[in-house]
């Protein structure tokens, strides 16, 4: 990162009578959102002011000048718009083509806003030539591998009025430590502690757009952790395309449970999150480590993608059905009341009735508290991509609502048997259904982050408390706070 780019740009917009607004959307993974933190950040030095507002999700209406409900959207007030964008699904990339197509109203509008494409998205060429054929409006790209680069491209931009519609694919080993970072929480943070994957499941295109495998340097993750700690954060998530895959540059000897261990030595009153998980890097140390250590939340994240070992294999996973039960078994044994999500994909080319037969299977033999599923989404440049597939879309949306017909069941019988029980939370905010004249309702996270509802004080969010849960539902747990 050039800091004297920074000053620069800085001492310009110090000098202007209304300090200038950004505004940063993303979509995707956990990853995005912490890129986004550090453009943030980067804006922020240069001396924006950020605008929180949300676009990303699924909203009806135009963003051209105001929101669905009729009122002036956020967006319009601001000098810069940046898209953090995914790959990893068409409907993600379908959703950001249409975001930043709106975003058309808002330079018609203003003629000196700038807008900006990043993230996962643009780092294929197939995508970067239809954005400069269809997207005029757009003025700077730079890819996942180029955040370090940001201030210069937007320098291009701002001062020499350059459209940089090139994604800089330079200097991909590069993790530049340096880059400031603008939180979206005071209490909740992502620390991404690698980047990239070795992996190349057939159906991913994860290697292709984040490089392979690059690893922070130890002393600088316990570094961040620790000050992060110190300054009240209640809840760190460690981050990674691969995370339990980690090992220090310097020493490949460490490895993620070493991570883990020393994290945890910092006194405090704190969890620690990881997502997410390969299976064929659980170690039973870290396994162990889960059980011993309250301070590591009893949540793991493990996908499976398919139950059956022949799918298994065409999509490059790396271990069989019965390696991934075992696993469970290993993970239920040793760490008590452990939650366990995983991912799904439904439909992948050549899945026989039979072979999704075996994914529900492993679905009630594994009890996941949840599951993400996915109807399988051709990525180009990915093996899968040229595999024959002959499932019509109406077979895999009939197998999709058969799977979560299925998780349904196992997820409400799981959050019912936390009735009469007493959970600690960390509250995250006010509850999406308020609307008593007088209650207000909070939102929260077990360790095990069941959603839990009830009724609290604003000034509790960001805090831990204890929560007896008189409810369980399917998508949550209902309780009050436990009385001394």
């Amino acid at each position: 990162m050039n800091k004297e780019i920074l000053d620069i740009i800085k001492d310009t917009n110090d000098k202007k009578s209304q300090k200038p607004k950004a505004g940063v959307v993303t979509f995707g993974c956990q990853q995005n959102e912490a890129d986004s933190e550090r453009i943030k950040g980067m804006l922020v030095s240069m001396g924006y002011e950020i605008v929180d507002a949300d676009m990303a999700g699924d909203i009806s209406g135009s963003y051209g000048q105001f929101d669905e409900n009729g009122t002036e959207s956020p967006f319009g007030s601001c000098d810069v718009i940046i898209m953090n964008t995914c790959a990893v699904r068409e409907h993600a990339e379908l959703k950001a083509f249409s975001r930043t197509g709106q975003l058309k109203h808002y330079k018609n509008k203003n003629k000196d806003l700038l807008i900006g494409l990043c993230g996962c998205m643009v780092e294929q060429d197939h995508v970067l030539d239809y954005l400069k054929k269809s997207f005029h409006h757009v003025d700077f790209i730079f890819g996942t591998r180029s955040i370090h680069k940001f201030p210069e491209i937007f320098y291009d931009t701002l001062v020499n009025k350059k459209k940089v519609l090139k994604n800089e694919n330079i200097e991909e080993d590069i993790i530049d430590e340096d880059l400031p970072v603008r939180r979206d929480s005071s209490f909740k943070a992502w620390v991404s502690i690698m980047y990239g994957c070795n992996n190349f499941c057939s159906y991913c295109v994860v290697p292709h757009v984040r490089g392979r495998e690059r690893n922070r340097n130890k002393d600088k993750i316990l570094d961040e952790i620790q000050k992060l700690i110190s300054s009240g954060y209640k809840e760190i998530t460690l981050l990674g395309q691969n995370v339990n895959s980690y090992k220090d540059p310097v020493d490949p000897n460490y490895n993620f449970a070493d991570l883990l261990t020393d994290i945890v030595k910092t006194d405090g009153d704190y969890w620690v999150r990881f997502i997410t998980s390969h299976p064929k890097d659980v170690s039973d140390r870290l396994i162990t480590l889960m059980g011993e250590n309250e301070k590591i939340a009893n949540h793991f994240h493990l996908p499976v993608q398919a139950g059956s070992n022949r799918i298994l294999k065409l999509m490059n996973r790396g271990y069989t059905r019965e390696d991934y039960l075992e696993l469970i078994e290993k993970l239920k044994k040793h760490v008590k009341d452990i939650a366990i999500a995983s991912d799904i994909i439904v439909g992948f080319p050549s899945e026989t009735n039979e072979e999704f037969e075996e994914t529900l299977d492993i679905i009630e033999k594994a009890g996941f508290d949840n599951i993400f599923p996915f109807i399988y989404s051709k990525r180009k440049n990915t093996p899968a991509e040229k595999m024959e597939d002959k499932i019509s879309r109406k077979e895999k949306t009939d197998r999709f609502a058969r799977l979560m017909a299925i998780q349904k069941i196992i997820s409400e019988k799981k959050n019912k048997a936390y009735v009469g029980k007493t959970v600690k939370i960390l509250v995250e905010s006010e509850a999406k259904h308020n609307n008593d004249d007088e209650k207000k309702y909070l939102a929260g996270r077990t360790s095990t982050h069941k959603l839990v509802i009830f009724e609290g004080n604003i000034d509790l969010i960001g805090s831990f408390v204890n929560v007896k849960i008189n409810e369980g539902k399917l998508h949550g747990l209902y309780g009050e706070i436990e009385k001394n």
